[in-house]
């Protein structure tokens, strides 16, 4: 299990970084790890490229399938493509949330066996999976397992506000994505925190 994680501890370390201080507005709770780890992949593979309100919908329709409770990983493979198919999903959502089930049932998945894993073994470890990429892992770990010292370099958004905040230049895409490295490193052990107050600051200036 991650370590017990401390409220605002995250805060004065951050605050050393003048920069992130400026956006640093309020106290960010730690993130509770969540249970069910197949079915956040799922959710994650569901919602790739559709707004929130429209990935909610079709994962309330794919819950509806096995009567509004969380479906074991054999009920997913005995599901038929076309059935998924109909609450909204693509051809190849459909081949990426059975590769998940399948995964699960082969490896005996469980959030226990997870929370025993560094996050780079997470990484290779999901990662196997088709149709789970870097990002979602990031995402998982940072939203779902509650680790707290994640950097997603390859995350849009994220980019974009420290482009901002820094006042970098966004034109050689191997020296921006080597300068977002370096300037992430000093954040650690608490990178999680220092991405989330980035994208909060991001959404708040509607950019």
């Amino acid at each position: 299990m991650p370590t017990p994680q401390v409220p605002h501890l995250h805060f004065a370390h951050l605050a050393k970084d003048k920069k992130l201080q400026k956006i640093m507005i309020d106290h960010l709770p730690p993130i509770q790890p969540k249970v069910n780890i197949m079915l956040l992949l799922m959710n994650s593979i569901m919602s790739q490229q559709l707004s929130v309100k429209v990935a909610e919908v079709i994962y309330a329709r794919f819950l509806q399938l096995y009567n509004g409770k969380h479906p074991s990983a054999t009920q997913v493979l005995s599901t038929p493509t076309e059935t998924l198919r109909a609450i909204g999903l693509s051809n190849a959502k459909v081949s990426y949330v059975h590769n998940v089930a399948r995964f699960a049932e082969t490896e005996d998945l469980s959030d226990e066996k997870l929370h025993q894993l560094s996050n780079e073994e997470i990484l290779t470890y999901l990662t196997q999976i088709k149709g789970v990429g870097q990002w979602s892992v990031e995402m998982l770990l940072m939203f779902h397992l509650g680790r707290e010292d994640v950097f997603s370099l390859g995350d849009y958004s994220l980019q974009q506000a420290m482009i901002k905040l820094y006042k970098l230049d966004p034109t050689d895409k191997k020296a921006l994505k080597i300068k977002l490295l370096k300037l992430s490193e000093k954040w650690a052990p608490y990178r999680s925190y220092a991405c989330r107050y980035l994208w909060k600051w991001r959404s708040a200036e509607g950019k």
